[in-house]
């Protein structure tokens, strides 16, 4: 980027390698090229300086190993395959070596940011950079990948074609593309942006954020870029199938981070004079107050994708040490799963779960930790009894998405509408089955459990690590032990754990009969077990993961453990009692999919405990 090469090139001045003047002329080649060539090469080949010496100096500006890649000759063919052509050409880099989970690179800026997180992603390994003369790295690449590989325009160059390029339109957009066929919401255009480095590149080059409590001023000043950049932040996280988008201030850095498959993975880092630009878009965006620093907000961004497409971000602002933080959750309709069939459940869960959705009256509760899918759970579990014929009123905070059939309410703690408000009214609109996003006082839990022994459908979440933890958490809440026992008819407790890969899944040699057994998996279930491992591919960025799958515990209320709850019985003896009525645990249902070549043992081990 120009920053770079004016600092570069005044140290360069201040070590005496070069002139005010020879910088000068190099600088004017370097602008007319428009990107094309870079300040160390154009001063090489104007004979300005030579490469071993700017090598040298480079190495100890940026405090890495200068590396001479005549003596890499012969680098491991196993080595180049762990970087795709794609990346080498995008970041001019070349691997030369691997010791144990290290790989080493050889770059032309070794303190570029994004290219070093985007080559630990890519890989699955820490990159040691080393600096290489850029004549030699082409030819080397040349020599090992083949073809031509160029010198890519720099990223602030870059950038300004793709943000100088005109907005997507519902009307312009091919037909047919949904990905591409960016609209225009509310909320402002679209762009598809396929680079983050070039937006990036044009956001900082070309623009000043001005310091400033106005923060009109600031938006103002930034519009078109950072406007772009916050589109592409979201349209990418979308394509690469976030779950939600972190953008966390701290010191010395703006972070961008994207949870993809339950991984958090850095996408991108900023200086910090663009974080109050584009927190400030983001709130615009979801209609919050962009003057109100001191305080958390939510709010929520509807984005429109062609015709047929919606996606909703859920946003939550949070004010840190160094800024406000904010947190985006990923809602897309299109991609929600909500067949209870389809979930994952086992013969005997879908049978008990389908038995409780049939009786007309009582309490389901679904459990587990946020981001654990209860939500996709419950909704499913709604749209199974969604008919003409029936009444549906839901209380939710926020409401994720909307369903034709139901009633759903917003609850607004600070106007008064809260869950207990809303359960109240609700009880006074004639209804059949109601659903609560989240029991969390004794006040909701008493109106929800009295509803549910008088004569309604209810369902529920709750926080809790199991389905017989859910019963103490009830207890504790107040709420009578004849009560629960009564109204509480089916519990769901589960997790979210990683998917193999279905592009390179293989058998897995290494998970013998002894290990299943000996993590509790049934002699029945280890003779027809067929565990898999994904080895890594391009679909999976070389992850062997791909996707999320769920483990659940689906406890049904049986007369047995009517009796346990009645009699005041701990969590552990309620955990036993419905292990001996069949209850899968989720430590249970997780080796179950391992045994179907779903997962892995170290999901299942890192989602659950043992029984």
């Amino acid at each position: 980027m120009a920053v770079v090469a004016d600092r570069i090139g005044k140290l360069l001045v201040d070590a005496k390698l070069i002139t005010e003047q020879q910088l000068g002329e190099a600088l004017t080649t370097v602008k007319a090229s428009k990107g094309a060539s870079r300040l160390g090469s154009t001063l090489v080949k104007m004979g300005y300086v030579q490469e071993e010496k700017l090598l040298q100096f480079l190495a100890q500006q940026y405090r890495v190993q200068a590396v001479d890649l005549k003596m890499y000759q012969s680098i491991d063919p196993a080595i180049i395959k762990l970087v795709p052509l794609e990346l080498v050409k995008k970041h001019l880099v070349l691997p030369l070596r691997r010791v144990g989970a290290t790989l080493t690179v050889a770059m032309l800026d070794p303190t570029n940011i994004l290219t070093l997180d985007d080559l630990k992603f890519r890989t699955n390994y820490t990159i040691e950079p080393v600096i290489a003369a850029e004549t030699a790295l082409i030819e080397t690449i040349k020599k090992y990948y083949g073809g031509d590989v160029g010198v890519k325009a720099d990223a602030g160059s870059a950038a300004k074609s793709i943000l100088s390029a005109k907005d997507y339109t519902l009307s312009d957009a091919p037909e047919g593309d949904e990905l591409s066929n960016l609209g225009q919401s509310q909320e402002g255009p679209m762009v598809d942006v396929e680079d983050f480095d070039k937006t990036v590149g044009d956001a900082l080059d070309s623009v000043e954020v001005a310091e400033t409590e106005q923060e009109g001023g600031i938006i103002g000043e930034v519009e078109a870029p950072i406007i772009k950049l916050v589109n592409g932040i979201l349209v990418n996280a979308m394509k690469v199938g976030a779950s939600d988008i972190h953008i966390e201030p701290y010191e010395t850095v703006f972070r961008i981070r994207y949870r993809v498959d339950g991984d958090l993975q850095t996408v991108m880092n900023l200086p910090l004079k663009v974080k109050n630009a584009i927190i400030s878009r983001i709130k615009i965006m979801a209609r919050l107050d962009i003057a109100e620093r001191r305080l958390p907000q939510d709010g929520r961004i509807k984005l429109k994708l062609g015709p047929k497409k919606d996606i909703d971000f859920r946003v939550s602002i949070l004010p840190t040490l160094f800024g406000e933080k904010g947190c985006l959750r990923l809602l897309d309709k299109s991609n929600i799963q909500v067949d209870k069939d389809k979930l994952g459940f086992d013969a005997k869960q879908a049978a008990d779960l389908n038995a409780a959705l049939a009786a007309p009256y009582g309490m389901l509760l679904v459990t587990g930790p946020t981001g654990s899918g209860k939500t996709v759970t419950l909704y499913s579990c709604l749209q199974a009894v969604n008919t003409v014929d029936v009444n549906i009123s839901t209380a939710e905070d926020p409401v994720e998405f909307n369903f034709m059939g139901i009633n759903q309410v917003l609850i607004q703690p600070d106007i008064g509408l809260t869950f207990p408000a809303a359960l109240k009214s609700f009880l006074r609109q004639d209804p059949d089955i109601i659903l609560i996003g989240e029991i969390r006082d004794f006040e909701t839990g008493e109106i929800a459990v009295k509803a549910a022994m008088t004569g309604h459908l209810v369902m529920a979440s709750l926080h809790t690590n199991d389905a017989p933890a859910t019963i103490s958490r009830l207890l504790q809440m107040g709420i009578e032990p004849f009560m629960v026992s009564t109204a509480v008819i089916l519990i769901i407790a589960q997790r979210l754990a990683k998917r193999v890969c279905g592009g390179c899944k293989e058998p897995d040699p290494s998970v013998t009969p002894d290990l299943l057994r000996s993590l509790g998996m049934k002699d029945a279930e280890i003779a027809t077990a067929k565990p898999m491992k994904g080895k890594g591919c391009e679909k999976c960025n070389n992850k062997g993961y791909k996707g999320r799958v769920a483990f659940y515990q689906i406890m049904p209320i049986t007369e047995t453990l009517r009796g346990s709850i009645i009699q005041g019985r701990t969590t552990d003896e309620i955990k036993k009692t419905s292990i001996e009525d069949g209850v899968k645990t989720i430590r249970m249902s997780g080796l179950s999919k391992v045994a179907e070549g779903v997962t892995t043992i170290s999901e299942v081990e890192g989602s659950s405990v043992a029984d």
